[in-house]
């Protein structure tokens, strides 16, 4: 089907055409008939990164993604109250507390390490360059912040940002410094080093490393119970291990993607999952409950393959019968060590996969019933990706294109100067592409020739990311309005659902969408993932 008017060929077919500015149509109520319904859920924490006992008893959940924290308590699980932007915080990845009560974190997008105290004022201890992760205070109150993933420094700051960050070490790389860190009773601070699979201690004040451990998957963070052992946690094994000299012995096996983990004052082990977002207790019996459930929790992109919609969950993609709403299959990544790698967005290629994260920096095509990855390519923030006329088209917000790459290295670009590039689709030969900023969709290539000039195909959209092309025009998830609107040719907008609205990025150095909301159709029927959520939806249109 090709959705092109006669007037639009015809003016493809000109040197210049442009397009008429007219005001944005009013958008009209879908028919009641429309059903719109919610066919699978997921957790309720979009990923959940460190955790930490609080003065009040209270285990405290960071979230980057969700831009939150979370109190629940330890033994129901309840959520007790939920921190976000109102109060201060952006996308925590790790916290700690000081001696006063202050609830410190560590923003990795954006590199602030900030802090709030107990009546509610923020104190900005250091503004960083991106990367900062873990984070911990010494017995007497001293401040300690490592980079990992998006650099591999160690600080340790003033906690009210009097004085300028001292640099401990910026040899510990390359891609991570140190990861979920504690001090040890022996007056060191110890953490994990994750691609390296070991745990290192420093005397902070002379600067020097000692190897505490080696043998290690992908160690996460480590943390010492009340006796003084030292255990890590090992996200490539899923397992919880005690440490005593060379004996490795493990006292809880959970899933890969864990992320941190916490001892309470009965010895009790608290475990999140930044693939999951769960939150699981273990008791000294060994026992596990889950106070946070697990399931999808960044819900990004979406393709469907017969009658599996596949979903693109940023450490792992999920696979939800259509019909039911059953997940059918989930496939893990661990952070730079997975082959499979994280999805922010995922499109059909025949029998393969093509994911994209733009946090990864490249696009893969991935085989996932042999669970290998068939070719990789390096992209700048890439948003999207499909297979066009043989070659992967990649929407590279870092380069504001659209390019085509080619396993030979080869480059074709398709259009340029584009303020947000976002969602692209094909059909029947014709390349579209949504742009997130200027709140349009453009046709940008046909029959596998970029055009002269991008034509715009649907305009005066709000915040566009998914779409898909219909008999009569596009269907687009508008993200900052949670609109599901179907547009005809003719530009007139009927809105079929309402959704909760996507998160902004956290910082300018990523995609503004930064997780893309997928939609996809299949058999009349239209499926949109809801990110903030963490949920997948039906949408049936009357017509």
């Amino acid at each position: 089907m090709n959705i092109r008017l006669p007037a639009i060929a015809a003016c493809l077919a000109l040197a210049g055409c442009e397009k008429t500015e007219s005001p944005p149509p009013a958008t009209q109520s879908g028919d009641d008939r429309t059903r719109v319904e919610v066919i699978a859920t997921g957790s309720r924490i979009a990923g959940a990164n460190g955790v930490h006992f609080g003065p009040d008893g209270n285990l405290y959940v960071a979230s980057v993604v969700g831009s939150d924290i979370t109190v629940i308590d330890p033994e129901s699980g309840d959520e007790l109250k939920r921190y976000t932007a109102r109060d201060g915080i952006t996308g925590p990845d790790d916290l700690a507390f000081s001696k006063s009560g202050t609830m410190y974190w560590t923003s990795i997008l954006t590199g602030e390490v900030a802090g709030l105290t107990p009546d509610g004022n923020k104190i900005v201890a250091a503004q960083l360059e991106p990367g900062p992760n873990p984070i911990t205070f010494s017995p007497d109150d001293r401040l300690f912040v490592s980079q990992c993933f998006l650099g591999d420094k160690l600080y340790e700051l003033d906690p009210v940002g009097a004085r300028s960050p001292r640099l401990i070490s910026d040899s510990l790389g390359p891609g991570c410094g140190l990861n979920g860190m504690d001090w040890g009773p022996d007056d060191r601070l110890y953490g994990p080093r994750w691609f390296t699979g070991e745990v290192v201690s420093f005397n902070v004040d002379d600067k020097t490393m000692r190897v505490e451990a080696t043998g290690l998957e992908t160690p996460a963070s480590v943390k010492f119970d009340k006796q003084g052992h030292l255990h890590v946690l090992d996200t490539g094994t899923g397992d919880v291990i005690r440490i005593d000299g060379t004996n490795k012995t493990v006292v809880a096996h959970l899933e890969k993607g864990l992320d941190n983990f916490d001892f309470d004052d009965k010895g009790r082990i608290f475990v999140s999952s930044f693939a999951d977002g769960f939150v699981k207790r273990v008791d000294t019996d060994g026992s596990m409950t889950t106070l946070q459930p697990a399931g999808m929790s960044h819900a990004g992109g979406i393709a469907i393959s017969g009658d599996t919609a596949i979903v693109a969950d940023l450490h792992a993609i999920r696979g939800y019968n259509i019909k039911s709403g059953e997940e059918t299959f989930v496939q893990r990544a661990i952070v730079g060590v997975s082959e499979m790698g994280g999805a922010l967005n995922v499109a059909q290629d025949g029998e393969n996969l093509i994911l994209t994260s733009w946090f990864d920096g490249d696009v893969r095509v991935w085989d996932p019933v042999r669970h290998k990855r068939i070719a990789r390519y390096e992209a700048a923030l890439p948003v999207s990706a499909v297979r066009y006329h043989g070659e992967v088209v990649v929407a590279e917000h870092g380069k504001h294109r659209v390019v085509g790459l080619r396993e030979n290295g080869e480059e074709i670009v398709y259009a340029s100067d584009l303020p947000a590039p976002t969602g692209l689709v094909v059909e029947q030969g014709d390349l579209y592409l949504s742009d997130r900023q200027r709140g349009q969709i453009l046709m940008i290539a046909s029959d596998g020739k970029p055009l002269p000039e991008p034509y715009v195909v649907a305009d005066n959209l709000t915040t566009p990311e998914g779409f898909v092309v219909t008999p009569n025009g596009f269907v687009v998830v508008e993200a900052d309005t949670g609109h599901v609107v179907e547009v005809d040719s003719a530009g007139n907008r009927t809105l079929l659902a309402e959704i909760p609205p996507g998160t902004q990025a956290a910082s300018p150095a990523q995609p503004p969408s930064q997780v893309f909301q997928g939609i996809a159709s299949a058999g009349g029927a239209l499926y949109v993932t809801g990110e903030t959520n963490h949920s997948l939806y039906r949408i049936t249109p009357a017509h």
